[in-house]
């Protein structure tokens, strides 16, 4: 794989919704984002703005997956 290919690999996986969690609960950050160089964080940080733009625009209450994860865990006391 290339080094550009590699970057686009963790660039996606930094941007997206998922992360992992302690046993604790505790949310965890993506390792990717270590992996990456500046412009490379700058750029995950450009397409997670796009992505969530994106999901507020398409979702009923203008809310992102974020959003949407952030309030579930607020009802459910955590």
């Amino acid at each position: 794989m290339t080094e550009k290919r590699d970057d686009e690999a963790l660039v996606e996986e930094v941007v997206s919704a998922y992360r992992e969690r302690s046993v604790f609960g505790e949310i965890r950050p993506s390792p990717a984002f270590y992996d990456l160089d500046d412009d490379g964080r700058l750029r995950a940080f450009e397409e997670a703005n796009r992505a969530r733009a994106m999901e507020s625009a398409l979702d009923p209450q203008g809310l992102s997956t974020t959003a949407h994860a952030l309030l579930a865990r607020i009802k459910a006391g955590r």
